[in-house]
Parts: structure tokens; C-alpha cells; sequence
């Protein structure tokens, strides 16, 4: 049963504070950039760092994990806000809002569901193609602010206008946010660890574009909203909800994958080991809470949770100290971030954007597989160019359908249909002395490793090659599981036999085959088969079904079989 409050308690105190108060200091500034990227505002990115850190932290299953808005969920909310904006301007927010609340109860159900075990198994070439695509749409979408002009939104029309930003930058702005990129790329580490590089480029920047630029034209933040976020009430219209549930659906899948992603590296890092579905609760919670209070959605944060452990911090504790210093900031510091210029976040942006982008997977993939380069530029592209839920299901698709080949091909090889004992896949001498008695008259069929569906042509092409016989025997001695399909290609194969009157040993161990095979009501076959022809035979001749354990066994009475036949052509 799911119990809502984490296990918090304060013997980790000191390092909890030290943590949560350093993690707050690098959140800061990013929530600034995230929220204005948005469209919804810098106020929107400290609520739903506020929030989501609080309630991800209370409820998760991730100790140290800190969690709060994240480049990837702000590409996707800022794609929903333009587009519902767009086609409702007055209620167009609130319905963008009401879309990262379904997006944490979907979160919540993918807990409940104990769905967390299967979002990690995404293939890592799809995972590093929509990440990159994500990386690549933060660049883009931040060049505009950069060169001091407001963007169109979106890549298309970011890609458009480029030219014109090209021609006509402000380079006040572009110093700016070039300074700001210099600050946060050569700072040296031991200072880094002291003060964040975003922080301090955050607040430098900004006194020298007040000292030595008041007087220059340049897009500032404005003053954020003071005091307690109120209550944003769920606002749908039906013309929208089918494109609702999607974004929905793409914010809690996107936000499921990029959280447990970073709980993995928080136990690779704390040594702990996460609760996924639990994880994926809290983070719902959180990202329902964000939206009903005009937060961005969040996830865990890779940056700000290392930060965290790097610091002391050892327990949920940590992080939402995290949220209670936000909180302060929201409600005493707002004037303070009046002057930030946007071309400082997006300095700010540009660094996340260039750090998402999978530079070790980009320059080895070549190297490692072609395949599996073409994948991650496929999805690459699709999440560039189209959207994240096709690029996912299109790049899991193409993997997918690529690794059942391969494992389709695997187990072709240990399919074998042996009548010349010197084919066979180790048998012993007496099993290799009995087939060479039996003049071609046993069919001895192999099959070895797990059997899925892919396995079921080559099983059926394998017995198209064999005409002439007398006594079937069925080896799935060393088969551990085996899928419907695989399992229908044998009753197939059983049923050929029996239509032909032939003798059929099939040898499996106890367990799922054994199963799979006695739910087939395989022995059914032989009474419908001599009811419908109305056979009169002699009793060993009827066809018969046996299931027997050892294929020696099977073997020596598939020969006790046919002896009579093999004496007389001898």
C-alpha cells in the first residue's frame, strides 16, 4: 500500500541543509530562464520548482533526488502554451495549465500501474535521439533572445527568421549573453563548488548590463509576482481535448523518462537503490499540484540533485529544503530579479541546451553501430521537426522490429530437423546409434533457447524441407519459455503429423512449455482426427500424442515404433 509521506527524518540534518540550500542556488536562476522560455512567465518557473521539489521530494522514491522544471518538460509546456494561447487567448493559459495536471494524474496512474520497470527500457538510441532533438530545439529556440530580438516560437519559425536576427542583432544583448556563456564555462571548478557558475553569471551579468547599459534598449524579465501562488481551476474545452490528453500524455511520459534517468544516476552516485513507481507518484503529485497552482511541470533534475548529494544531502530532507528556499525567494526577492535581461537566460539556456545534447553517444555511435546512428538521428529529427510521442514511438518502433530480427535470426540457428544423426545438437552416442538405425524414419526436431513469435516461420520452414517419416519427435528439452506464436507453428506441425498418421514423441520439461503446450489440448487432435475419418486401425497404428521428458526415451520408442518397417526394408 502507498504510503504518501517519504521516509524523511533528520539524522542527515546538517548534510540535508547544506544540499538543499546549494541545490535552491542552482535551481534559482534556471527556473528564471526555464519559466520566461515557457511563455508562461519567470513567476511560472519558480512555482513549479517551488512545487514540484516540495511534493517530488515528500512523496518520490528517489532519497536524494531534487526535482523541478527541466529543459526537455519546458520545451514541451512551451510548445502547449503557444499553441492553446494561439487558438484561445483568454483562456488559452489556464487550458495549458489544465494540461500539467493531466499530465501528473497520468504520472500518478503510470505508478499505480507499477508501469516504472518498462519506461526505463526504452532503447538508449532512442533515449539519446530525443534528448539531442531536445538540446537542439533549446539552442534554436534561445538564438533570438540572444541577439536581443523576441522569437517567433517554434523551430520552423525560429528557422525562418534566422536570417533576419542574423542581420540585425542588438549587441548589447549578444555581449550579454556571450559573457554570460564565457562566466559559466570558464569558472573554475573549486569555485563552482563554492557558488554556481548560472548564479554568479546571473547576478555579474545582470549589475553590468544596469551599471554600464541602463540606457540601452534591452528585454528584461520585469518585476515576478510576490506572495503565494493562488489556485488555477482545470479549464478544458472539447474542441481541444483529444490535443490536451497528447500533450498530457507527452509531458508524463517525457517527465517519467527524464526522472528515473536521474534516479538511476542519484543511486550510481548515493549508492541507494529508488522505488520507480514511487517515484513516478511523487513526481505526478508534484506536477499536478504545479499546474494547479500556474507552475511549470517538472522532473528530476540531473544538475541539481549531483549538486545535492555532492553537498550532504542524504534524504528527501534535502530537497525540500530545495522548495522552502525558493519559497522565500518568491516572496521577499521579486524586485531583485526585475532586471535580469533575457539575454543572460538565455546565455543560461544555451548551456543547458549544449549539455543535453549527447555528445559521447554522437561521436562514438558511428563506431558502434550504423544502425543504431540512424535510429537516434531519425528520432533525432522527428523530435526536432515533428513531436516527442512520434519520434519515441517511431525510434522504439524501428529498435524494436531491428533486435526481434536479431533475436528472430538466433533462434532460426537452433532450429534444426535432424533424420542424419550427424547434424544433431548433442546427442549422445546411443540417441546418434538410434537414428542411424532408423534409416531416416525419425525426425528428430531441435529447437533450443527462447522461442517468440520470430521463431515461428523458421520452424515451419525448417519442416518444409522434410517429407519422408515415419515417427516425429519434438525436442523442446532446452527451450525455457516459449510465446503463442512458436507454440501455434508446433501444433501446426503436430497436426500435419497426425493428418499423416505418424507417431508424435514431444519432449519438454516441466514448466511454462509444458504449460503452454497442455493448454493447446494437443491430444485432442488424435481423437478429432480418427472421429472425422472414421478410422478402423490396428491400435499401434493409430496416431498418438506422447509428451515425455527425455529425449533418449523419446527417441527409443520412436524406433520400437518403426522396427518392424526398418526389419522388413532390411
Amino acid at each position: 500500500m502507498f504510503n504518501p509521506i517519504n521516509n524523511i527524518h533528520f539524522r542527515h540534518w546538517r548534510g540535508d541543509l547544506f544540499g538543499g540550500v546549494t541545490a535552491a542556488i542552482v535551481a534559482l536562476p534556471l527556473a528564471l530562464a526555464f519559466g520566461v522560455a515557457s511563455g508562461a512567465g519567470a513567476i511560472a518557473g519558480l512555482y513549479g520548482a517551488m512545487i514540484v521539489g516540495f511534493f517530488a521530494a515528500l512523496c518520490g522514491g528517489t532519497p536524494t533526488q531534487v526535482s523541478g522544471p527541466t529543459g526537455p518538460m519546458t520545451v514541451v509546456v512551451a510548445t502547449v502554451i503557444a499553441t492553446l494561447v494561439a487558438r484561445h487567448p483568454d483562456t488559452g493559459l489556464a487550458m495549458a495549465f489544465t494540461v500539467v495536471m493531466l499530465g501528473g494524474v497520468l504520472q500518478i496512474l503510470f505508478g499505480v500501474m507499477r508501469l516504472g520497470q518498462y519506461i526505463t527500457l526504452i532503447p538508449y538510441t532512442v533515449i539519446s535521439g530525443f534528448m539531442s532533438g531536445i538540446g537542439v530545439i533549446i539552442v534554436l529556440l534561445q538564438i533570438p533572445p540572444l541577439l536581443g530580438h523576441t522569437g517567433p516560437g517554434g523551430v520552423v519559425n525560429t528557422l525562418e527568421q534566422l536570417p533576419n536576427y542574423l542581420a540585425q542583432p542588438n549587441w548589447v544583448a549578444l555581449g550579454l549573453g556571450l559573457l554570460t556563456l564565457a562566466i559559466v564555462y570558464a569558472m573554475p571548478k573549486r569555485f563552482n563548488k563554492i557558488l554556481p557558475a548560472p548564479l554568479v553569471s546571473l547576478v555579474v551579468v545582470t549589475i553590468v548590463s544596469v551599471v554600464f547599459f541602463s540606457d540601452v534598449p534591452l528585454e528584461r524579465i520585469g518585476s515576478i509576482p510576490r506572495g503565494f501562488p493562488t489556485p488555477r481551476f482545470p479549464t478544458f474545452s472539447l474542441n481541444e481535448l483529444t490535443d490536451m490528453f497528447r500533450y498530457a500524455l507527452m509531458l508524463a511520459v517525457l517527465g517519467a523518462i527524464d526522472s528515473l534517468l536521474t534516479s538511476l544516476v542519484a543511486d550510481s552516485i548515493s549508492r541507494t537503490q529508488h522505488d520507480s513507481d514511487r517515484e513516478l507518484i511523487g513526481q505526478g503529485i508534484g506536477n499536478l499540484l504545479s499546474g494547479l497552482f500556474g507552475g511549470l511541470p517538472g522532473a528530476g533534475a540531473t544538475m541539481r540533485t549531483v549538486v545535492n548529494v555532492q553537498s550532504g544531502g542524504k534524504t528527501p530532507l534535502s530537497g525540500m529544503i530545495h522548495a522552502f528556499i525558493l519559497l522565500v525567494v518568491v516572496l521577499q526577492a521579486g524586485p531583485l530579479t526585475a532586471q535580469i535581461p533575457l539575454a543572460v537566460l538565455a546565455g543560461l539556456l544555451l548551456k543547458v541546451g549544449i549539455d543535453i545534447l549527447d555528445w559521447g553517444f554522437i561521436k562514438r555511435s558511428p563506431r558502434l553501430s550504423l544502425k543504431g546512428t540512424g535510429i537516434m538521428y531519425l528520432v533525432l529529427l522527428l523530435t526536432v521537426f515533428v513531436d516527442l510521442i512520434t519520434a519515441v514511438l517511431v525510434g522504439a518502433f524501428v529498435a524494436n522490429m531491428l533486435t526481434i530480427k536479431r533475436l528472430t535470426d538466433l533462434q532460426s540457428d537452433r532450429i534444426h530437423a535432424i533424420t542424419d544423426p550427424t547434424q544433431g545438437h548433442n546427442l549422445t552416442p546411443r540417441e546418434q546409434e538410434i537414428l542411424t538405425q532408423g534409416q531416416g524414419e525419425i525426425l528428430l526436431v531441435q529447437l533450443g533457447g527462447p522461442m517468440s513469435f520470430g521463431a515461428a516461420k523458421s520452424i515451419t520452414r525448417r519442416m518444409a524441407h522434410v517429407k519422408q517419416y515415419r515417427a516425429l519427435v519434438l525436442d523442446l528439452s532446452e527451450v525455457p519459455t516459449i510465446g503463442v506464436t512458436a507454440a501455434l507453428a508446433i501444433e501446426s506441425i503436430v497436426q500435419d503429423a497426425i493428418a499423416n498418421h505418424r507417431q508424435v514423441w514431444i519432449v519438454a520439461n516441466p514448466g511454462q512449455v509444458q504449460n503452454r503446450l497442455e493448454q493447446l489440448e494437443l491430444e485432442q487432435l488424435t481423437k478429432s482426427r480418427k472421429a472425422k475419418k472414421g478410422l478402423e486401425m490396428a491400435p499401434h497404428l493409430v496416431p498418438q500424442i506422447h509428451q515425455i521428458q527425455n529425449r533418449s526415451q523419446a527417441l527409443q520408442a520412436a524406433f520400437e515404433y518403426i522396427r518392424p518397417e526398418v526389419l522388413v526394408v532390411s
